[in-house]
């Protein structure tokens, strides 16, 4: 039985991943952060589920501010692959909180690699690590493998950090490190205040009376949304792959926030421009206009293709948030 360890195994990427993991007979380990709030209910689940499942999942406490927690989980679990996917991931609250920002996303990659270097085990462990598309920041779409990285966000700037420190641990010390640059990817499960899943809360509930209107920044952004499930199957097959390497995964279509409020508004018969208003809270200092990636290097490689379209994956958010509200 193979081990996997995950970071942030209680967001979106990491639930769907644990998933995916345990179906395919994985032991598998998360790290959680030690807090006042209960926060698991993403993975609720599958720690309530029957033992095949719950004889499988252990968490750990643990944090990527913490080198010594870290170490101390290498040590006694000793994983075949780590999947790092825990970050301050808001890129507008990014430019709110830099510094913690850069802790997490950009330093606390340095200690978890440093971690698998003094624990033994680069020869021993693949590494995945979750990278972004907002390192391309204004760079021009299509953006690929070779695209050069022009971050606009403190969240792009340490992500990038990371990127390139995975770089150096995969040539100078051989560790089986890969980087997915993942666009935009969304579900039921996206957190709360990301725009996909706050636009189809807002619809659901103005469907309900229960809202009145929804306050949004720049509609003309444009972006490559696909679905977690989707991207999480690209995380799994990067380190089956006999080599570490870095990924572009997208879907290879753009649609503005004007579109993904037609399509959520309209799957419940009602007009977005009746409720929607522009704040400029929710404008970035430094925007990314548009941002669309060519996966054919995934796809040409190890069969990657994405399968749910960007209308499926909005209606299902919608018709999620309605069954919440029934």
């Amino acid at each position: 039985m193979k081990k996997a360890l995950i970071t942030g195994i209680t967001g979106q990427d990491g639930s769907y991943l644990a998933e995916l993991l345990l179906e395919k007979g994985y032991e598998v380990h998360g790290i959680v952060r030690r807090s006042s709030s209960f926060n698991r209910e993403r993975i609720e689940h599958l720690i309530q589920e029957p033992d095949v499942y719950r004889s499988s999942l252990f968490l750990h406490y643990g944090d990527l501010t913490d080198s010594s927690a870290l170490n101390r989980i290498l040590e006694k679990v000793g994983p075949d692959e780590i999947y790092n996917l825990a970050a301050q991931s808001h890129v507008r609250i990014s430019f709110d909180i830099p510094e913690y920002t850069a802790d997490v996303d950009a330093l606390g990659v340095a200690r978890l690699l440093d971690a698998i270097r003094e624990v033994g085990l680069v020869g021993e462990c693949k590494f995945y690590q979750a990278s972004t598309s907002e390192m391309f920041g204004s760079s021009p779409p299509p953006q690929n493998e070779d695209t050069p990285f022009h971050p606009r966000s403190p969240y792009a700037a340490a992500k990038l950090y990371s990127h390139w420190m995975v770089v150096n641990y995969r040539i100078g010390y051989g560790l089986h490190a890969s980087s997915g640059i993942l666009f935009n990817h969304e579900s039921p499960r996206r957190g709360r205040n990301f725009v996909t899943r706050k636009v189809a809360i807002a619809a659901a509930r103005i469907k309900m009376g229960l809202q009145n209107s929804l306050a949004l920044g720049n509609l003309d952004a444009k972006r490559d949304w696909g679905h977690a499930k989707d991207f999480v199957r690209a995380m799994y097959l990067m380190l089956q792959q006999p080599e570490g390497n870095d990924y572009v995964i997208a879907t290879g279509k753009t649609h503005s926030i004007r579109e993904l409020l037609d399509r959520a508004f309209s799957r419940l018969e009602l007009d977005w421009k009746e409720y929607v208003t522009l704040d400029e809270r929710y404008f970035r200092p430094t925007e990314v206009d548009v941002l669309m990636g060519d996966a054919s290097k995934a796809e040409r490689l190890f069969g990657w293709k994405p399968e749910i379209s960007f209308e499926e994956l909005v209606d299902e958010m919608v018709d999620y948030e309605m069954v919440q509200l029934n």
